[in-house]
């Protein structure tokens, strides 16, 4: 009698691998899949116009029925920003705890989404049982509350996924890390070690959050102006800092910015801050305080064009504004790609007369990651069969595998893995089987993957070297019935370009004509003449290769008219 074939655990990241963000992975067994993570990234500078990319889930589509739910291990939007959109494709339960998923509940209410989620609430050492996957929620310390890691038990053996996280042993809010059970299951076998990556190249251990209370309590000691702190709005202990320290030195303090005021909202109705009651005054109340009373907590620690911070560094925020001798805290790092951004935003709060403090300067920002010494204990701690470096650049993920091999680990054993492949395993052995459809979907306005590499090159186009329009009046026979007319944006301004608009004028009628008696009324030919024409011309002329659009509008002898280039014309090579 033939034995039956046994299944495979398949673990296919769609995210999160050879990038910082867009964290998601697939663990499908069987008819079983369960994804760990739904985040977004920020675009990078080449996606002009992009808000957000977020994963392609289109292989989660295609196997919606085996999906039992998601489940996230914490609240940043790297592993939470994707769900209002994945949601709508894909309505399965989500499980997470309780802050991780109050801010998921925020996130779906701005995207008209409230209550038309399945939000399930699970706690920090509790287990639940999805198909043949139990997944148990164990206690982690990183830069926001309520994160855990998971111990995800499959047919073929335990997978522990840290999720993000550092080993402080003083944490803000509640315990440390649960090393004890990471231990405990080690010890009864881990078959494979899914691990944050984000800080492997850094020696040493991640300080303690509480080093950056000390540093605001000797800030506020000294300060006899009004203090500005910026932030991640979902850096829940930061803020609590904060608040501790304006307390201490009796400053009252407002929220600026409208993520900030609704995770601070959502964390004091959870009691995840705490402070006195008279604390908290509202923005439009700052002028009623002395400047040595006050203190406001912003977002746009990361230099985002639109938050809270740029705007008031520009002068365009309707109620705050830069004062001489403002002090202004950035606790944040940048974010790698978004270092100009900062600085650009220092630069202005130095000219407007701010003091600002900044990382570079002191202790205002530690990691919320593991370093290579807290890395090295959760191998010890775990001692998997396999490893797959997560969450990092290639660069990062190359590291981590190296720090895996240097405690002994077999290099056949790691698995340096990019979106979409999938790797295989069985109690006893692992290997690369494939792929899957992944990649990046650009969210743009309310347009989700309706931009592509074709529009991005052509906002690239109209970015660097403008646009031409060309529109010429002609009747059935192909004679031009009106002087043609030419628009510029972008690429020369008309009045103080006479002479090369006129110069174009010239090139774009003769290549009319040629068209018209080679072809006759051909629009499509007559469109491409004179892109070809002006092509060559404009890039000998000023070596710019401006999007050039024909218009043909065609008299009808009833006097009627109709315009034969209304799609858009390929752009010019």
């Amino acid at each position: 009698m033939a034995t039956k074939k046994k299944n495979k655990l398949k673990v296919i990241p769609l995210g999160g691998m050879e990038e910082i963000g867009k964290n998601m992975t697939v663990f499908e067994y069987g008819e079983n899949i369960i994804v760990v993570d739904c985040g977004l990234a920020f675009p990078e500078d080449e996606m002009l116009g992009i808000d957000l990319v977020i994963p392609d889930v289109t292989y989660l589509e295609k196997n919606a029925e085996k999906v039992r739910g998601i489940v996230l291990t914490h609240g940043h939007e790297d592993h939470i920003g994707a769900l209002p959109y994945v949601l709508k494709r894909l309505p399965v339960p989500v499980y997470g705890t309780e802050l991780t998923l109050a801010l998921v509940e925020n996130k779906l209410v701005e995207h008209d989404m409230a209550g038309k989620a399945d939000l399930r609430i699970v706690k920090q050492g509790q287990t639940i049982q999805l198909g043949p996957f139990k997944v148990e929620f164990i206690r982690a310390t990183h830069s926001i509350a309520d994160a855990v890691s998971l111990a995800i038990d499959t047919p073929v053996g335990m997978v522990f996924h840290t999720g993000d996280f550092k080993i402080d042993q003083t944490p803000i809010e509640g315990e440390p890390m649960d090393l004890a059970r990471i231990a405990e299951l080690g010890k009864k076998g881990i078959l494979l070690l899914m691990s944050d990556s984000t800080n492997v190249e850094r020696p040493g251990y991640t300080m303690s959050e509480r080093v950056v209370g000390d540093t605001f309590d000797s800030i506020f000691r000294g300060a006899k102006s009004r203090i500005i702190v910026a932030t991640f709005a979902s850096n829940i202990h930061r803020i609590q800092q904060v608040l501790n320290s304006a307390v201490k030195y009796g400053r009252k303090v407002a929220l600026c910015g409208r993520s900030m005021i609704n995770v601070v909202t959502t964390a004091i109705r959870l009691g995840y801050l705490s402070f006195p009651e008279d604390t908290l005054i509202d923005i439009d109340r700052i002028k009623r305080f002395k400047p040595e009373e006050l203190v406001i907590i912003t977002t746009g620690s990361q230099g985002e064009p639109m938050s809270a911070l740029s705007r008031i560094a520009s002068s365009s925020h309707k109620k705050v504004e830069i004062n001489e001798g403002d002090l202004v805290i950035i606790s944040a790092s940048p974010i790698p790609g978004n270092e100009k951004m900062v600085y650009n935003v220092i630069n202005e709060l130095f000219k407007k007369g701010a003091e600002v403090i900044y990382d570079a300067l002191t202790d205002i920002h530690v990691s919320g990651h593991a370093r290579q010494e807290e890395l090295k204990l959760m191998h010890r701690l775990t001692k998997p069969k396999f490893f797959v470096p997560a969450h990092g650049e290639y660069r990062h993920l190359k590291m981590h595998a190296k720090l895996a091999a240097s405690l002994g680990m077999s290099e056949k054993n790691i698995f340096t893995m990019s979106n979409g492949k999938v790797l295989e395993l069985t109690s006893r052995s692992a290997k690369i089987a494939g792929t899957v459809q992944s990649g990046s979907v650009l969210v743009d306005g309310l347009g989700v993957g309706d931009v592509g590499e074709i529009v991005l090159r052509d906002r690239k186009i109209l970015s660097e070297d403008g646009l031409i329009i060309v529109v010429a009046t002609i009747d059935s026979v192909g004679n031009q019935m009106a002087d043609l007319e030419i628009i510029s944006r972008g690429f020369v301004y008309v009045k103080e370009s006479e002479e090369l608009i006129e110069e174009v004028k010239n090139l774009a009628r003769e290549a009319l004509v040629k068209a018209v008696s080679r072809r006759g009324t051909n629009w499509a030919s007559i469109r491409n003449a004179i892109k070809d024409e002006l092509n060559t011309f404009l890039y000998k002329k000023t070596k710019r290769r401006p999007m050039i659009i024909p218009i043909i509008v065609e008299v009808q002898p009833q006097g009627m008219q109709r315009l034969e280039s209304v799609r858009s014309p390929e752009l010019p090579m």
